[in-house]
């Protein structure tokens, strides 16, 4: 029977298993790679290259704790465009802005959705001003309270 699952862009279970554990402990060593999913460190390192490769893996990140290094308000801002027939170029008129840590595109009455970490009410006064300013749009914010838990792993 074929390792394949079946779709479009489908993965083997050994190479949906390495995502799995990298999602989970992105700087686990090959070898404790190679024991969790049942392979030699070098068949490991050759699919994780191959993995890369494809951008099935985009990369491996730190998780930085917002409230240790001075920004500890969270917010997620919504933007509807003030005219409906601008472009669609909010995320290019916004990308200068460091606070902006995701920007999804959504589907309803907002175009996007921004999820923004800043120092302090007033520092997230100052950056509604700035992404209104250049993107010419109406915004809507809601700011976190607490984050019971976030980043987690996708269901591999």
């Amino acid at each position: 029977m074929s390792e394949r699952t079946t779709g479009p862009g489908a993965l083997e279970n050994t190479d949906r298993a390495i995502l799995r554990e990298l999602a989970r402990d992105g700087r686990c060593s090959f070898t404790e790679l190679a024991e969790r999913v049942g392979l030699s460190v070098s068949a490991v390192h050759q699919r994780v290259r191959r993995l890369e490769q494809r951008g099935a893996l985009q990369g491996y990140t730190a998780k930085v704790d917002g409230e240790q290094i001075g920004l500890p308000l969270t917010a997620f801002i919504s933007l509807t465009p003030i005219d409906p027939a601008a472009p669609d170029d909010y995320p290019q008129r916004l990308q200068h802005l460091p606070e902006i840590e995701s920007c999804y595109s959504v589907a309803g009455d907002e175009s996007y959705i921004l999820q923004v970490r800043v120092a302090s009410p007033l520092g997230l006064e100052e950056l509604l001003r700035q992404i209104r300013e250049a993107a010419k749009v109406s915004t809507r914010t809601t700011v976190v309270l607490s984050t019971p838990f976030e980043n987690r792993p996708p269901a591999i």
